[in-house]
């Protein structure tokens, strides 16, 4: 059948043995191609009956295995379907944008207004529905087919025919079609807005579509995801094609990116040496060729493709394709002095030399080097006060002047060790210094979800659909990257799960993309139990076996945030692995050397990483947040102006929640026995002993007010719920809040769980606390830190709760915490709050935190000695004062009457008596 300009691209009586199903919709293909071509324009009641046969065949598709598997195999309708698919994109790009695409040719995204798209759409508005509804079931068709007993054959068969160029373009249609009218004005008459609206979800279900057959041309197949991750990330519409030899991609801190001719020549090589097809798709292929004339052979089924190799003659061959089998075992070598790239990316084997260099410095470094020394404690204070020096010349002027100084990603050693994990020897030191850009303050225009133009054909894609239709992408990019997903290593030992990983982190269009989808579960707010959240923490596992967090870390760092919104999704991420994949094994020893020096191994790989985060704890996030909380503390006691506070209520709650997360993370990695001892080792205690006073100092304390709280719902372990279940805060202060007053509500429960997930013993045991954290707290002053956090504060509820716990694993075993805690009762011997002596045990009704109702608790005799034995009476148990508790308990009891330590430090006995949870729940 001959097609449009004269093209017939089927052999003399090719359609002889087909089905009705093969030849019904061959035909409406046919016809789809000549309509959307305009030549001639098909009638209203031709194309009714054009639509019933495509909406026929996709029933069919959909419900019977035997009509997809005699398609799928049909050549001809895959020829066909592409050709109407992309006439109609064509058709489309010329009444949504006012510029008609041509087939074959890639098309790049366009700079249209949105007035202007949208007079345009509703203008067409008819014919673009139907053409919409139309190319939907193409794509939807091209997805059922690839849905086979045998899918290698349909993928081989529609790459042979480039149909996943036609999915590019129907992507690259939507994305310039919504991305800009999302954002854009609405017509002011209802009618408008309708159409417009209609036209704009049409277009969402396309992308959808196309999403979905694109996730089924690549699955399992190695080939057709190295071409799709070659198109999307590196060959973009928007990317420039012809870089010049020295250009490269985007860098991040010291690390430069790869260049980016290297990168686009070394894989498109790749792609031409492993384009062997199946056999039963070559078989396919050479029958149509060779019942071709030679003068009718056209770009359809193209003969200088990669894949054309398969069923032309050698004659025909530009090149000479890679015959291997891919089980015999070669051996990688790279010879710099082979001028043919080809055969130099021949003998090599990998994907790309220039990505495997690119790797070698940017991957977590010096893997041999099994040191995981961090910061030393007396860089915190100086780093506080650069930190504050900053922020109060964020506004003072545009370019703040550089600070020599300021080495901040690596640990200040006795010998101040570049060569650390953190940085290879002679790299220059990346800074994590503020770098806030003069900017106005514009709550319509926050640049700080992202650096750069946001390039890449997928980038935009996270901002155009919603979670339930954008989980084809996710499920894309974990199919391309998660070793899980892959077939192996390759014949040279490669691994291509591995190598797109690095691809995706290597390029713009990646990093852009990982960005986004990252936002994306920010925005939509998604839970640990979502789709979403779990193929994204698979994604981030992915990167991690890569060696990749501290660079993606550092992709994802925004100037103006302390912590951006991206990082603080991907240390989320991070943190639900902490309790799954990343669960170290009960022999669990980072010290130990990796068999394999190329790569180190799972323990040092989660032991680096926990290094450099905590690393950025140390250097940025404390400094910066306790900067912030000295100069609110600088307002309240009126030595700066509240109008020249630095930031506003919006950066305070990024940097909150960033915060939260960080603290969240670090209660996970302290809840894990053997990574516990990390946090330990860097002396944690010191960060959370000064948050606890940066928030003392900063935020005033908020008494209850108007009667009684409503209690939480009682849990199943009254001691857990003390300080393991943070209780949600109250809701944030309105923007117009001043920003001085921010509370940073929660972050003292969240410091106090951690120190007490410290002190705690190691498991299986009751007893005695964790020594070297008591010695810590003691040393740096932590006691006073912990019992200013006991009066009563609406914006850190329960603190109490989890003080008491935190100084019941302090005093257990540790003299010098039980010293320190007696010497302040001595020091304070003022009235202490005792019932009458009587000659018979007092009992008294409280409320007790995950305890329902009222219970009865036996207080202690002022005169009752010491650790004298009393019955409990069927008390709660814990409850009782008087039956047979330690001295570091009654201790306890004592010293937790004591108050805020008043202006000049000195701790004075509490006003208020006993705090009970009656007083505000």
């Amino acid at each position: 059948m001959a097609g449009n300009g004269g093209l017939d691209t089927d052999p003399p009586h090719a359609w002889r043995e087909d089905s009705i199903e093969e030849r019904s919709f061959g035909a409406g293909l046919i016809c789809l191609e000549g309509h959307y071509m305009q030549a001639p324009v098909m009638g209203s009641q031709t194309i009714t009956k054009v639509m019933s046969v495509i909406s026929k065949t996709l029933e069919k598709t959909h419900t019977f295995k035997d009509v997809r598997e005699v398609l799928s195999r049909n050549l001809r309708v895959w020829i066909w379907l592409r050709r109407a698919a992309s006439a109609a994109i064509c058709d489309l790009n010329e009444k949504s944008l006012g510029v008609r695409s041509e087939p074959m040719i890639p098309t790049r995204f366009i700079d249209i207004t949105t007035p202007q798209i949208t007079a345009l759409i509703i203008k067409n508005y008819a014919p673009l529905k139907e053409a919409l509804q139309m190319l939907n079931k193409l794509m939807h068709i091209a997805r059922n087919l690839l849905v086979t007993t045998d899918p290698e054959v349909p993928q081989d068969l529609s790459a042979a025919v480039n149909f996943d160029h036609e999915v590019y373009e129907a992507i690259c249609l939507c994305v310039n079609v919504t991305s800009k009218g999302i954002d854009g004005e609405m017509p002011e008459d209802d009618a408008s807005r309708v159409k417009l609206n209609e036209i704009t979800e049409l277009y969402k279900k396309v992308l959808v579509t196309a999403l979905q057959q694109a996730h089924n041309w690549i699955a399992k197949n190695d080939r057709n995801k190295m071409a799709f991750w070659f198109r999307v990330l590196i060959e973009s519409p928007d990317v420039d094609s012809n870089p010049g030899p020295d250009d490269r991609h985007e860098s991040v801190l010291e690390y430069a990116g790869p260049r980016s001719r290297q990168l686009r020549s070394e894989i498109a090589n790749w792609l031409k040496r492993n384009s062997k097809m199946c056999d039963a798709a070559t078989a396919i292929c050479k029958e149509y060729f060779d019942a071709q004339d030679e003068d009718q052979r056209n770009q359809w089924l193209p003969h200088d493709w990669n894949l054309a190799w398969n069923y032309t003659p050698p004659s025909m061959w530009s090149w000479k394709p890679d015959l291997y089998e891919k089980a015999e075992q070669v051996v990688s070598k790279w010879d710099p002095e082979e001028k043919d790239e080809f055969e130099q990316d021949r003998a090599y084997g990998h994907v790309s030399h220039e990505l495997d260099e690119w790797w070698e410095t940017t991957r977590i470094p010096n893997n041999k080097d099994w040191s995981l020394s961090m910061y030393p404690l007396d860089f915190v204070p100086e780093r506080i006060k650069q930190c504050e020096a900053n922020l109060m010349q964020r506004y003072a002027a545009a370019d703040p002047p550089d600070d020599p100084d300021d080495d901040l990603d690596h640990p200040v050693g006795e010998a101040h060790n570049h060569a650390d994990w953190q940085n290879q020897p002679g790299r220059a030191t990346p800074s994590y210094a503020p770098e806030y850009d003069e900017y106005e303050e514009d709550p319509d225009d926050d640049d700080s979800y992202g650096e750069g133009p946001m390039t890449g054909l997928l980038t935009e894609v996270p901002n155009i659909l919603d979670p339930k239709q954008i989980e084809a992408l996710h499920m894309i990019v974990k199919s391309c990257i998660l070793d899980s997903a892959g077939t192996g290593l390759t014949r040279f030992g490669e691994n291509l799960q591995q190598t797109r990983c690095k691809i995706l982190l290597a390029t713009d269009c990646g990093k852009n993309l990982l960005r986004e989808m990252l936002v994306f579960i920010a925005v939509w707010e998604k839970d640990e139990q979502s789709l979403i959240f779990q193929i994204s923490s698979q994604i981030v596992q992915a990167i991690h076996e890569s060696s990749l967090i501290p660079y993606a870390w550092n992709a994802l760092r925004s100037p103006k945030d302390i912590i951006s919104p991206a990082q603080t999704v991907l240390l989320r991420l991070i943190t639900h692995l902490s309790r799954t994949a990343f669960f170290p094994p009960k022999d669990y020893d980072p010290n130990t050397a990796s068999n394999d020096s190329a790569v180190p191994s799972e323990d040092l790989r989660l032991a680096k990483m926990l290094n450099f985060l905590y690393g950025i704890f140390r250097s940025r996030i404390v400094p910066e947040c306790v900067a912030l909380m000295q100069i609110q503390a600088d307002v309240r006691k009126g030595n700066l102006d509240p109008a020249d506070f630095p930031v506003d209520t919006w950066d305070l709650e990024r940097a909150k929640d960033g915060l939260v997360q960080y603290l969240d993370f670090l209660y996970t990695i302290a809840d894990i026995h053997p990574l516990r001892q990390h946090l330990i080792e860097y002396e944690t205690v010191y960060e959370l002993i000064k948050l606890l006073e940066g928030l003392d100092e900063g935020v005033e304390k908020v008494p209850l007010v108007n009667g009684r709280q409503v209690p939480p719902a009682p849990s199943a372990n009254p001691q857990a719920s003390a300080y393991q279940t943070n209780p949600p805060p109250p809701p944030p202060p309105p923007l117009s809040e001043p920003p001085y007053e921010f509370p940073w509500s929660g972050i003292k429960g969240q410091l106090l769980s951690i120190l007490a997930a410290l002190l705690q013993p190691p498991p299986g045991q009751s007893s005695p606390g964790n020594p070297t954290v008591q010695l810590q707290i003691v040393q740096h002053n932590g006691i006073v830190a912990l019992l200013n956090c006991c009066l009563y504060d609406d914006n850190n509820r329960f603190c109490r709760e989890r003080v008491q716990l935190c100084l019941k694993w302090l005093m257990d075993g540790s003299p010098d915490a039980s010293a320190f805690l007696q010497n302040l009762v001595s020091a304070n011997p003022g009235p202490m709050v005792r019932p009458p002596a009587t000659g018979a045990p007092e009992t008294q009704s409280l409320r007790i935190d995950g305890v329902p109702g009222e219970v009865r608790v036996q207080v202690r005799s002022s005169s009752a000695p010491v650790g004298e034995d009393m019955p409990n009476d069927g008390l709660v148990p814990g409850t009782s004062v008087g039956s047979g508790r330690s001295r570091s308990e009654e201790l306890v009891n004592d010293i937790m009457a004591l108050a805020l330590a008043d202006d000049a430090g000195r701790l004075v006995v509490g006003q208020e008596g006993d705090e009970t949870e009656d007083d505000f729940m």
